[in-house]
């Protein structure tokens, strides 16, 4: 099964994406998280240990490396190989994690003036296509905020995306927009999950907001200080509290996921 979890930034990708693959971890499932956000906080959520975390290079930034990948016979200024081999690449730079997951820290290109025609994006949509049609393990993906993640290469495989939104205009705005290119993508298990919602006022004016996206409201994560002191403290949220309003929340989502994998994969 492959999820990406994507959104506005700031609106609790990294939370649900890491507490997601421990708790399919947990569960025995062999998982690899990848994070694909400029922040790189991933390995924060996860629990990965601080002697790793500092030793991690993310993939974008692994010039020498790229160079080699994407280059061509003639050394052209300009020209590139834009379908270069990583087949080997997550097995090689793959990091171990608590409960036996294994985590990948790809980055994000953020030089501004790349664009998307740069080899370092090149080698990232690849490598992301890669994990999503040609790896067997259940692969959750922490995309970089916004819609710059989703092209054709890197949407296809996805089997479940979870678009991510708070109580705010803006962040259901960005929402929308997902919604619509991922269906545009070929995407067809898209559910819409709110979070650090403080009660059922804002529940309502939410619902209220989807009711003409055919993609309703499929779960909602209650706002709980506890996430923010976890993060303080530099501990796991799963560590910190695992009993907590948002993770006994997000530990009903994760059966509902894994309820759709079974009727996905499991026949």
């Amino acid at each position: 099964m492959k999820i990406a979890v994507s959104g506005k930034g700031g609106v609790g990708k990294t939370l649900i994406a890491g507490i997601l693959a421990r708790l399919f971890a947990k569960d025995g499932f062999k998982v690899l998280a990848i994070d694909n956000d400029s922040a790189m906080n991933l390995s924060y959520t996860l629990g990965i240990n601080q002697d790793v975390k500092e030793k991690i290079v993310p993939i974008s930034e692994m010039k020498e490396m790229i160079k080699e990948r994407t280059s061509v016979p003639g050394g052209v200024s300009g020209v590139y190989n834009i379908n270069p081999k990583v087949s080997d690449i997550p097995d090689r730079f793959k990091v171990n994690g608590p409960d036996g997951l294994e985590l990948l820290v790809l980055g994000s290109i953020e030089e501004p003036a790349t664009g998307c025609l740069c080899p370092e994006n090149a080698l990232i949509r690849t490598l992301l296509y890669n994990l999503f049609v040609k790896r067997d393990e259940v692969v959750i993906v922490d995309f970089e905020a916004g819609l710059e993640h989703l092209g054709r290469g890197t949407a296809k495989g996805i089997d479940v995306m979870l678009v991510m939104s708070e109580p705010s205009q803006k962040s259901l705005d960005l929402c929308s927009k997902i919604i619509v290119l991922s269906k545009k993508l070929g995407i067809i298990n898209i559910f819409l999950v709110a979070n650090k919602v403080l009660d059922q006022s804002q529940l309502d004016i939410i619902n209220k907001r989807v009711q003409k996206w055919e993609i309703p409201l499929y779960h909602s994560i209650p706002f709980d200080s506890d996430i923010g002191k976890a993060d303080l403290n530099g501990i796991s949220p799963l560590e910190f509290n695992p009993n907590s309003k948002a993770i006994d929340s997000i530990k009903i989502l994760y059966k509902k996921l894994k309820d759709l994998k079974k009727d996905l994969f499991d026949l």
